[in-house]
């Protein structure tokens, strides 16, 4: 079963009295297991793709299925728990809390999703061990490096089992030997059967995924 499903998905913005048209007729699919590269230039349309794939936004006209359901059908309610629990983010800035540990940070979607302490404890342990981190589990993120701060943000997104993981340039604030690290990290990953969603502007990242998507004008094309 296909994971993402974009159906003709068309998503327009009022700015005055000008109509800006930032997706057209959009169609995506993507299949479990899939790494997928999402490129194209700023003002393409990518950041308002990934805002609706994120389920952060919602498209003009058109359909996305998120696992098969219709994520236009659902409550803001059942759209954070989606967000929560189906669609794992790694940014470019991280996100992480500073007052918060290693540990306290990637067990907080578990928190919002109300899962018990036995539990947490578990997933927790599983997500910084596949990230090479658990040894850090008690420090703070400003006593860890970018690419260690990165690679928490990536346990973050792994806790909740998560059906997509969707990296927003994730090395962007990285130097290129950390970024090459981060990158190996998410094929590893996908080899591990994640499935996995990075946009970026850089062509040299998104040649190691297993497909490019390109867009441009709004419009996107394999």
């Amino acid at each position: 079963m296909a994971v993402i499903e974009l159906r003709s998905i068309c998503k327009s913005y009022q700015t005055g009295d000008e109509t800006v048209h930032a997706l057209v007729e959009a169609n995506l699919k993507v299949e479990q297991g899939e790494f997928v590269a999402i490129v194209g230039p700023s003002g393409s349309g990518k950041s308002t793709l990934l805002s609706i794939l994120g389920c952060l936004d919602v498209p003009t006209t058109g359909s996305y299925l998120l696992e098969g359901q219709d994520v236009a059908k659902l409550s803001e309610t059942k759209l954070a728990q989606i967000r929560n629990q189906k669609i794992g983010f790694v940014f470019q800035s991280f996100n992480l809390l500073p007052r918060m540990t290693v540990w306290e940070n990637v067990e907080t979607p578990l928190l919002y999703a109300g899962m018990s302490a036995a539990q947490r404890k578990v997933r927790v342990e599983e997500a910084l061990n596949q990230v090479g981190l658990l040894g850090r589990a008690k420090h703070h993120s400003n006593q860890i490096s970018g690419g260690q701060r990165q690679r928490v943000a990536i346990a973050r997104a792994l806790v909740t089992k998560p059906a997509m993981i969707l990296a927003d340039e994730p090395t962007g604030n990285l130097d290129s030997k950390t970024g090459a690290e981060i990158m190996n990290l998410l094929r590893e990953l996908n080899a591990g059967g994640a499935t996995i969603v990075l946009v970026t502007h850089d062509n040299s990242l998104a040649a190691q995924a297993g497909r490019t998507i390109q867009v441009r004008d709004g419009r996107v094309t394999a």
